[in-house]
């Protein structure tokens, strides 16, 4: 015997001492039950005899004894039943110990909201800690066939054919085993022999599942048709036992088949025959719990899937294989739990749960079609598919779930929403795949790179025409109506229209095709909207909500085709025209969901005329162009303004905002391009006022943003974040203007960035100083919080108190108001301002009855009586000192009277008259 032969044996043997460890000990309790049992079959035995003994002893007895001892007895049953003969003990006996058929679990159970509660977790711990050794037994028994294979591999030992033999015929040894302790003893909970049956069951199914993958995988005994018969063979062998004996023989079997390609590859690597393996594993644990409905084991089922495919896509299996297991596992998951080739789910749905539109969780099957498809089209959206094929692949295959779920499922009212998901998910890759490589590839043969014979690619044509699809799906379901026909009706309109914008945005279609051919594409969706208009029109009768959704979507897609045909201004003003569209739908068909649209639209176009193409645009473009761009947006919100019906709070303030904003942006543009004109300056955005002008439309974006505060709403807090990033922005600039770039602190005369352009008072110091300072008061008209109220006052006063400062300055100096030099008339200008500014104070108070404001006159005066004494009287000489004092003394007197008069008129006494 050569050594070879030893090692075989030693291996034989060494599996078989753990099996005869078992069977020793299953043995071994086994006749001490069957003793126990013997010995109380003979206690009643001999208690029914003494029984009947003392009956024949004393047959006046006979009624008694038996209603003392026996429940009431049936009239028409007979005497001799309440009491079995011995053989029909015996018969009773036997018959409890063969395995009876299982009784299918109702979905009661099964279909409440938390299938993987706590509570089961807790009691499979429970079970685990008493009954761990079953679970490490098949463990063993399991990979010892897997192992054997294995060590042959490794060794050389027998044909491979043996080998695969082998491994089966072990794996069907252990389910004959357990198949016989089954039928001889029993797999109730009750019996010494509980759960062994399942061991050594779900073990043999694990050692033929190794089997027969290390045959095709490491030898390649046969091909991929024989395989999966040998695999649906096998799984339909463990879908019947696990119907009958239980779920830990499913899940032993479950994890079994997911491991055994993990340990049987021999470094073969992953190939995408695995793929359908583990679909085939997913398969056999939810065709088990279509039947049995334990719940937890179509989970099982479908994880073990989805890992065991992500497994072998990392491991180099191939995109396009896990690309259709995901939609194939989608698929079990919505065909197999309902035993239908036709997807029934009853109503609800999850999102109708989730809204709360139904006090009622969907039953389970359901949910877990929910979460198949949502997990599908996740994997399918974040995949990694790098060549440009593949890529398509994705986008055709999310297609294609979107146009199953839309089309497929109409008896199937819990399922209607989930063809959103990979609708959505379809629009999310476009956007993902703008930096992958089939856009690279795309735009590698721009019109500037192909030969001049050389036709564009259909890359965006067939991206289109899937978007298309969708839509055209979307639009089909929404005929059969019901809860999400309006869904699916906004999904009609959606899909296609997003995609281009899309595709216009990050790819660059123009760059490729030209423009006229790209238009031509947006054309057609065009005329599709239309056609979904006519459609839906013709369908819902008296509500036209559909309608003005198709309406509107075709619109913008005819307004998005003459953006790319004509100039900047196109797109704007028909984005403005659609909001008048949308206004008068609204008046027309009461049509409350049309004040979206235009918060929407307004949004856009307030995105247009500030930042694409924006100030940057209008500032340089032609003139013509930017007036009709900017004086046509306005005129077009005011007619929809005007067309508002009664009631419409938010869409009249975002259309009141809007209006201002527009207005004062182009005020601000015909401003900066005359003074501009008109200067001397290399950038007016370097100057004073052209930081200022810039500013302005973050000041209006603030303002704009607090005014539509009080409309609440979840848009609440963006409102806010925006006006504070605005305000932030103005802050800056304002800061900026009032220090460093202030044309008071220039130093060079010849400077032409510190010139003051224009008239006095009507000039570039209003623009940056005073402009603001009026804007910043008028807005205290808006309801506003407390202490942005008190902010804006202060604010405003002391930017118009600087701006008259440097207006006097300016009507002194000239347009420059740098250097150290101050003249006299200047000094006394000064003091005249603020006893001008006193007294037009002290008249407030008295007009207001404020106490505060004729504090604050006072204040002034007391400035301008310390200016007088210690910087006047030494600044100002000859007769404009005596003036200057003369006319302070006669000021000083009126405003005094006036000072206590308003103190009366306030309810003040006559000491806080003279304070």
């Amino acid at each position: 015997m050569d050594f070879e032969t030893v090692i075989i044996f030693a291996g034989i043997a060494v599996l078989a001492i753990p099996l005869g460890v078992i069977l020793l000990w299953v043995g071994q309790n086994t006749l001490r039950g069957r003793v126990a049992q013997l010995e109380s079959e003979m206690r009643q035995v001999i208690d029914e005899v003494s029984r009947l003994r003392k009956l024949a002893a004393d047959p006046q007895g006979v009624v008694a004894p038996l209603t003392t001892v026996l429940p009431p007895l049936d009239p028409a049953a007979s005497v001799t039943a309440t009491v079995p003969p011995a053989k029909n003990l015996e018969t009773t006996s036997l018959a409890a110990k063969q395995p009876q058929p299982a009784i299918r679990v109702t979905s009661s159970d099964q279909d409440r909201p938390l299938v993987l509660r706590p509570d089961r977790f807790a009691a499979l711990i429970d079970w685990l800690q008493g009954h761990w050794v079953y679970v490490i037994s098949a463990l063993s028994l399991g990979l010892a066939g897997v192992f054997f294979v294995q060590y042959g591999v490794e060794k050389g030992l027998l044909p491979p054919a043996v080998r695969v033999a082998f491994a089966i015929l072990f794996g069907a040894a252990l389910i004959v085993a357990g198949e016989y302790i089954r039928r001889r003893w029993g797999d109730d909970k009750n019996v010494t022999t509980a759960y062994l049956p399942s061991v050594f069951s779900g073990a043999g199914l694990v050692a033929m599942f190794a089997g027969i993958v290390a045959g095709r995988l490491m030898y390649g005994l046969y091909g991929p048709e024989v395989t999966f018969a040998a695999l649906i063979a096998t799984a339909a062998l463990a879908v019947g036992m696990g119907w009958r004996y239980g779920p830990l023989l499913v899940a032993v079997g479950l994890f079994g088949a997911a491991a055994a390609p993990f340990l049987v590859a021999g470094g073969q690597g992953a190939t995408a025959f695995l793929y359908g393996y583990y679909a085939l594993v997913a398969a056999v644990g939810l065709a088990v719990d279509a039947w049995r409905r334990w719940a937890w084991v179509s989970v099982l089922a479908l994880v073990l899937g989805y890992l065991g495919g992500g497994a072998m896509w990392v491991a180099g299996a191939g995109t396009v294989g896990a690309i259709v297991m995901v939609l194939v596992l989608a698929l079990l998951a919505i065909l197999v739990p309902v035993l239908s080739p036709v997807a029934n789910h009853p109503a609800p749905s999850v999102a109708e749960r989730l809204a709360r539109l139904t006090p009622a969780w969907p039953v389970f099957p359901t949910r877990l079609a929910a979460g198949a498809v949502l997990a599908s089209t996740v994997a399918l959206v974040l995949s990694d598919a790098y060549m440009a094929g593949e890529a398509l692949f994705v986008l055709a295959a999310l297609t294609a779930m979107a146009l199953y779920l839309m089309l497929m499922t109409g008896r199937a009212p819990g399922l209607a929403d989930l063809a959103v998901l990979p609708a959505v998910g379809f629009v999310a890759r476009i956007v993902i795949e703008a930096d992958g490589m089939m856009a690279h590839a795309f735009r590698a043969q721009s019109i500037a790179l192909r030969g001049a014979e050389v036709g564009p690619p259909v890359t965006v044509t067939l991206l289109l025409g899937m978007g298309a699809l969708i839509s055209g799906g979307a639009a089909l379901r929404a005929r059969m109506g019901g809860m999400f026909g309006l869904v699916y009706g906004l999904c009609a309109v959606l899909v296609a229209p997003i995609s281009a914008v899309a595709l216009e945005m990050l790819w660059q279609p123009a760059l490729v095709m030209g423009d006229y051919l790209w238009a031509l594409h947006i054309i057609a969706l065009a005329a599709m909207m239309t056609g979904l208009a006519l459609m839906f029109a013709r369908l819902d009768g008296a509500d036209h909500r559909r309608m003005a959704y198709a309406t509107l979507s075709a619109l913008s897609l005819i307004a998005f085709a003459l953006f790319l045909l004509t100039t900047q201004s196109a797109l704007t003003l028909a984005l403005a025209a659609l909001v008048v569209v949308a206004v008068w739908l609204d008046k027309r068909f009461d049509l409350r969901e049309m004040t979206l649209f235009v918060q929407a639209a307004v949004a856009v176009l307030s995105y247009r005329l500030v930042l694409d193409p924006g100030l940057i645009w209008a500032l340089d473009g032609p003139l013509p162009s930017v007036l009709l761009t900017y004086a046509g947006v306005i005129a077009a919100l005011a007619v929809a303004y005007g067309l508002l019906r009664a009631g419409r709070v938010v869409a009249r303030a975002v259309l009141e905002s809007a209006i201002a904003a527009a207005a004062a942006l182009l005020a601000n543009i015909v401003i900066m391009r005359w003074l501009g004109a008109n200067s001397t300056t290399s950038g007016d955005s370097d100057t004073y006022w052209g930081i200022m002008l810039n500013a302005l439309p973050w000041l209006a974006v603030m303002l704009v943003q607090l005014y539509r505060l009080p409309l609440g709403g979840p848009l609440k807090w963006v409102r806010i974040g925006l006006a504070g990033v605005a305000g932030v922005a103005f802050g800056f600039a304002l800061l900026a203007v009032v220090t460093f770039a202030n044309p008071l602190f220039a130093y060079w005369p010849e400077d032409p960035d510190a010139q003051v352009l224009g008239p006095v008072l009507l000039n570039t110091l209003f623009l940056t100083y005073a402009l603001p300072g009026l804007i910043l008061l008028a807005a205290r008209r808006m309801v506003l919080p407390a202490m942005v109220d008190k902010g804006f006052l202060a604010l405003g006063i002391a930017l118009l108190a600087l701006y008259g400062g440097l207006e006097i300055r300016h009507f002194w100096h000239g347009a420059f108001i740098g250097g150290d030099t101050v003249l006299q008339g200047e000094l006394y200008s000064y003091t005249l301002a603020l006893m001008v500014l006193g007294a037009a104070l002290l008249y407030q108070s008295i007009a207001r009855r404020s106490a505060l404001l004729r504090k604050i006159g006072m204040a002034v005066i007391a400035v301008t009586i310390a200016k007088v004494f210690f910087v006047d009287a030494a600044g100002l000489s000859g007769l404009t000192r005596v003036f200057s004092f003369l006319g302070l003394g006669l000021s000083l007197a009126g405003l005094a009277w006036l000072n206590r008069w308003a103190a009366m008129v306030s309810g003040g006494s006559k000491e806080s008259g003279n304070g």
